[in-house]
């Protein structure tokens, strides 16, 4: 762990926020090249209905939330990586590698999580409501109110796929553990119903479709934080074995007993003070007339009050 002053640190900050913002940029500029590819592939839902504008400034502001969104995604990795290169010198070793390790899998969980609300999520919700829509209206959606809905439900399941990598690293580094997950089970479950409830149509199926995945995800955290708890004791438990052979503390009697059994038998010759004291140690015949002495042996003590010739 190094330490820094603040000055250092904040100059740290300043750098890596800049190298975040170029690339993010870069990132904006290509996805506004490409800005069209990218509306006809995220039109694909709406399946061939027609979205329309209310005044010509919607359309800059349709094509930069596009590339906007594109460009995040894009530069998220790249997030990841600065936000690491930032924390890593105050980290432990093996808290910097560890967390050096999940940078690619946590930016594939957030580009799953993209994907899974996009394919799965998003279409099922959109043809809900516009069936219910087209019961009694002339369906109409506008561009911007399609985008931010299709925005406000795709980017949380790309946090949320998150979760099973953030649980992991905390618990490798001992911050939570899976009982404490377990304890905390049905807040969690109550938390993802509210959300799902919110982000999701008035209707049973709709509000399944977005809380059971939640759930899953959050089950499939506690599995994965066993395995890195279970991992962790085991590296903890081979480091104090480490720490102890090195100090030559013996920690098990195998080699021991296989030691004593590959050695040859020694007769080993009593020293001349210990045949003296077993000369001197009186033997069996004697030891029993002495406890048969002292049994006839009876101690009376005298009641009060009585004289001598009482006790005779």
């Amino acid at each position: 762990m190094q330490k820094i002053s603040l000055v250092k640190h904040l100059d740290e900050l300043r750098k890596r926020l800049l190298f975040v913002l170029v690339f993010f940029l870069f990132a904006l500029i290509v996805a506004l090249i490409f800005v069209g590819n990218v509306y006809s592939y995220l039109v694909i839902p709406a399946r061939g209905l027609k979205l329309v504008v209310l005044g010509p400034g919607d359309v800059v502001q349709i094509y930069l939330t596009i590339a906007g969104v594109a460009a995040f995604a894009i530069t998220t990795p790249f997030l990841l990586w600065q936000l690491w290169r930032f924390v890593g010198p105050g980290l432990l070793p093996k808290e910097r590698k560890y967390a050096g390790k999940l940078i690619g899998p946590a930016s594939a969980m957030f580009l799953l999580g993209v994907a899974f609300g996009y394919y799965v999520i998003f279409p099922e919700i959109f043809r809900f409501l516009r069936q219910l829509a087209q019961m009694h209206f002339d369906v109409m959606f506008t561009a911007t109110e399609y985008f931010s809905f299709m925005f406000n439900i795709v980017i949380p399941f790309g946090i949320l796929f998150e979760l099973p990598v953030v649980v992991m690293f905390l618990t490798r580094i001992g911050v939570i553990t899976p009982f404490w997950l377990r304890k905390v089970r049905r807040f969690a479950y109550f938390a993802f119903v509210i959300l799902g409830v919110f982000i999701s149509p008035p209707e049973l199926v709709s509000h399944l479709s977005v809380v059971i995945p939640m759930i899953l995800i959050y089950e499939l955290s506690i599995g994965i934080s066993a395995i890195a708890y279970r991992k962790k004791l085991a590296a903890e438990a081979w480091w104090r074995a480490d720490q102890q052979k090195e100090v030559g503390i013996v920690t098990t009697t195998a080699p021991l007993v296989d030691a004593v059994e590959d050695k040859e038998t020694e007769t080993i010759e009593p020293s001349a003070e210990i045949l003296e004291m077993e000369q001197e140690k009186p033997s069996s015949a004697d030891q029993q007339q002495n406890v048969e002495a002292r049994s006839q042996v009876a101690v009376v003590s005298p009641r009060p009050g009585l004289d001598i010739e009482e006790r005779e």
